[in-house]
């Protein structure tokens, strides 16, 4: 399932608690391949974090309309000041040079207030970098690339909600984002936090404005004042996506496939026999021998079973509460204390057609996401449709190293991140004020609830639709899971009927193995041009491998 920090390590010892684990804030989320944000990782907050938000963000005279000043004598506990408050007033200097000299006959803009607001907002990630803005003077030589953050911050200053002082870096109006995600993968409900000019002469409504400028599959649902210390990143506790897949995928190995030989080689070897053998979707003529095409015909009018539904149940059970997911990431060292998550909740939503196609939703709620957790749903398709025993999932979470493949990009969809600490703290703000509206200091939660209808339409034409489509054009789902079928290597071999990880399938740090399985780029695309009808073969996987192999130089 992507997008996808700021502050110093801190380490502390695993939590083998249900609860949440520790947490700890990064510099600024890394590249990554797909829109599980997060993204070296992106984390969330604690308390102490929204503290230390508050002190950083002590307010002049002017509350409400000041940018917030840093607090502090800025010394650190041994000798000069921190790293990084010498690290922003270098990034600043910096900033200052590059600027250009004002004229000095020119005359100045009016100075309009500014307020900290939460931009609520949802967008169709194809055809964008991703979600964060990239600022091209950081990267000299290098193309611009398109993305969300781009464009709604090109929107804003247009609108005039962003100075001109300020519009070549959104640094300077204190940008953050609840979620990064990474190209092509999609947002519903996704929350910007800056300082910006809500009231601009002329303009009745800066929320219109916005969405006049922007382009139909980027809307902001709603503009909020939030509290002067607020930071959609640092304050964000939590995040829903959901994942969707063709039921099909769930048909156990093609009998005779590479895959399928090296599964029933291991089984035979511990004196097993692989649980899917005698499954009655290959029990037809020639069913070894049949083509692509005939299969994936066969494939979307398959429908799931009750049964397959209730292991999907049983297995996603596993993710649930605190565990290492190192193997579902990217990671030098299992033992790390970044590798621990807390997943709340997983559900799998019974199954429902759609044209020819039936697909299964699962909807992820957790604390936060790690880079390529797509993996999780490559684990749970897979032990579902081999008949692997869940209990494997809790192999998965040791230290030892094994390759777990990602799954399409295409199924990934971020619904909206959370912010439970601080709406209890603003209900508690209320609360003292007697819930009064006409009070300076009087804030509401910060919630999607009042957009679902409009954030459905939007789903459903901009997401689903175009989701199904590329599905129905190019079958890529069924590209991608022949891909895995034609691997007879011992990368995979966890997916045994004992539920445990051979030696041969284990990974040491650098080796080189000698039959691994290779992932292709194809399966991150979320974008394919409207006119292209041509399924996905392994022969144009490789085309289109090159294709974006040689893009990049």
């Amino acid at each position: 399932m992507a997008d996808t920090s700021l502050g110093e390590k801190r380490d502390r010892e695993p939590s083998t608690s249900p609860n949440p684990p520790p947490k700890r804030v990064k510099a600024e989320e890394s590249p990554a391949n797909d829109g599980i944000t997060v993204e070296r990782t992106e984390e969330t907050s604690t308390q102490a974090d929204i503290e230390m938000a508050e002190m950083e963000s002590v307010q002049a005279a002017n509350p409400e309309d000041e940018t917030p000043k840093e607090s502090g004598s800025g010394k650190g506990k041994g000798k000069g000041k921190s790293k990084g408050k010498e690290k922003t007033k270098r990034d600043a200097r910096k900033r200052q040079e590059e600027r250009p000299p004002r004229d000095p006959d020119a005359p100045k803009e009016p100075r309009l207030p500014k307020k900290q607001t939460a931009i609520l907002m949802g967008f169709c990630g194809s055809n964008y970098h991703g979600m964060q803005y990239q600022n091209v003077k950081s990267t000299p030589g290098l193309p611009e690339q398109k993305t969300i953050e781009g464009e709604l911050f090109k929107a804003l200053v247009a609108a005039g909600a962003v100075s001109k002082d300020n519009a070549d870096d959104p640094v300077k109006v204190n940008f953050a984002r609840a979620a990064r995600t990474d190209a092509g993968v999609h947002a519903v409900g996704n929350v910007v936090s800056l300082k910006m000019i809500t009231e601009v002469p002329g303009i009745d409504s800066m929320l219109d404005k916005l969405n006049e400028l922007l382009p139909p599959e980027i809307r902001v649902w709603d503009l909020q004042r939030v509290q002067n210390s607020f930071n959609a990143r640092l304050l964000c506790d939590g995040r829903k996506y959901t994942y969707f897949f063709p039921s099909y995928l769930l048909i156990p190995p093609k009998p005779g496939c590479s895959l399928d030989r090296a599964l029933k080689e291991y089984a035979s070897s511990i004196s097993q026999e692989v649980p899917y053998s005698s499954d009655p979707f290959w029990d037809v003529p020639d069913a070894e021998t049949s083509s692509s095409d005939q299969d994936f015909t066969r494939k979307r009018a398959w429908r799931a079973t009750p049964a397959h539904t209730e292991r999907l149940r049983e297995i996603v059970k596993k993710f649930e509460k605190t565990h290492n997911f190192h193997n579902f990431t990217v990671t030098q060292d299992p033992k790390d204390k970044s590798n621990l998550r807390f997943m709340k909740k997983i559900e799998i939503d019974e199954p429902a057609v759609y044209g020819e196609t039936e697909w299964i939703a699962v909807h992820l709620d957790g604390q936060s996401f790690m880079l390529h957790q797509r993996k999780m749903m490559f684990a749970l398709v897979m032990i579902c449709r081999t008949g692997t025993p869940a209990s494997v999932i809790d192999k998965l979470y040791e230290l030892d190293r094994v390759h777990i493949p990602k799954m399409p990009a295409l199924g990934l969809l971020l619904e909206y991140p959370i912010f439970g600490i601080y709406n209890k703290k603003v209900a508690t703000a209320k609360e003292k004020i007697d819930d009064d509206p006409s009070d300076p200091q009087y804030r509401l939660p910060l919630n999607f609830d009042k957009h679902m209808e409009q954030m459905g339409e939007f789903r459903q034409k901009f997401i689903y639709d175009r989701m199904r489509s590329i599905e129905d054009r190019k079958g890529l789902y069924d590209a991608w899971v022949r891909s895995v079928d034609t691997y007879g290597g011992p990368d995979l071999l966890y997916l045994n009927p004992e539920g445990t990880i051979p030696e041969v399938s284990k990974m040491e740090k650098g080796e080189k193995r000698s039959k691994p399985f290779r992932e292709s780029r194809v399966f991150n695309l979320t974008t394919f041009a409207a006119d292209d009808n041509q399924k996905l073969t392994a022969e144009e996987v490789d085309v289109v491998e090159d294709e974006m192999q040689e893009a990049e130089g």
